[in-house]
């Protein structure tokens, strides 16, 4: 009896020992890995593809990211334009690639409009990505004519109100920020506008300073240089804050349409399964490219506010924003031709 009890605690004994032998390699791999992640990544050039033509705006916000990355991480961060289906070809390439961090995906604020709008997406916005950080947010302004008979939003409001259907606003064309930065103006407004579908939003800019329609939603880039010089009046600014390039503009949510907030926005997403050291490695450098002088006062010229998220953050704000513009879609019956 002896010899069985010895012979159990000798099992147990070894036992105990080949889990603590297993354990401890499992963690040296751990930190290996984790070591890898942290002085191996990367050790090849990244590719930032950008679902947009070179000079538009998440290009430009692409490209004041990538360069100075290049000189922080030691290699290069290369743009890459993959124009297409409302930036549907380069999303599609970048959830199927690798998940190695070497493809990064930088969307704007249609990334979480498109899946209102096309039932068809190859991708799923949530589930084949990996959110790294919001990057800048950048407002609208709501723009009349000079000669509009209005100063204020809540006197935009009344007009439209008194006489319904008979304002009318342009847009980048069905489905654009523009026009969902509309629509939520009329829903939470409670009034009634025309929209006015333009291809790209520059000719509707064109046409408000030309009279032929009465607002546009214009983002800061293209309108400020004309509000600037009096060829447009600025009504109010569609951001939950007032824009640093007009800070005596109110927001219009400060100017009596609660709850109303809406901007242009700018992401980095990689691939889902991407290892999280990646993530982590790849939110901390672009973040650290933000507080650098000449991208702060570069994407400021532009009208765009650095921000820097966390991956939890951005996927908090983008699952919100796609739950957003969903209700809104729904709700405006907005439909792609």
């Amino acid at each position: 009896m002896d010899a069985a009890r010895q012979e159990h605690q000798i099992e147990i004994a070894i036992t105990r020992c080949m889990i603590a032998a297993i354990t401890a390699i499992a963690a040296t791999h751990a930190c290996a890995q984790g070591k890898a992640v942290d002085t191996g990544y990367p050790d090849k050039p990244v590719r930032f593809l950008v679902g947009q033509s070179p000079g538009g705006a998440t290009d430009v916000v692409a490209r004041a990211v990538s360069q100075k990355m290049t000189d922080n991480i030691g290699q290069s961060v290369v743009v890459d334009n993959r124009t297409g289906a409302s930036g549907a070809i380069a999303a599609t390439m970048v959830a199927k690639s690798t998940p190695d961090g070497y493809n990064i995906l930088i969307v704007s604020s249609s990334f979480s409009i498109n899946p209102s709008l096309y039932k068809n997406l190859p991708f799923d916005p949530l589930k084949d990505f990996a959110p790294i950080t919001l990057i800048a947010e950048a407002p609208f302004l709501l723009v009349v004519h000079p000669a509009m008979p209005v100063k204020t939003v809540a006197e935009l409001i009344a007009a439209a109100k008194a006489k319904p259907d008979t304002l009318a606003f342009g847009s980048g064309g069905i489905g654009s920020s523009g026009q969902m930065a509309g629509e939520l103006f009329m829903y939470l407004a409670g009034v009634k506008l025309i929209h006015v579908p333009y291809k790209g939003a520059g000719p509707a800019l064109i046409d408000v300073i030309g009279g032929q329609v009465s607002m546009t939603f214009g983002s800061v880039i293209s309108s400020l240089g004309h509000v600037r010089a009096g060829r447009l009046k600025t009504l109010g600014v569609t951001s939950a804050k007032r824009a640093r390039a007009l800070p005596d503009i109110p927001t219009i949510a400060e100017a009596g349409v609660k709850g109303y907030s809406t901007t242009t926005w700018y992401g980095a997403l990689a691939p889902t399964n991407t290892p999280a050291g990646v993530v982590q490695k790849l939110n901390a450098e672009i973040k650290k490219t933000l507080t650098a002088p000449e991208v702060g006062e570069h994407m400021a010229k532009d009208g765009a506010e650095p921000v820097g998220s966390s991956p939890q953050q951005f996927r908090e704000f983008l699952t919100a924003e796609i739950t957003k513009w969903r209700e809104l879609v729904k709700h405006a019956n907005v439909r792609v031709e």
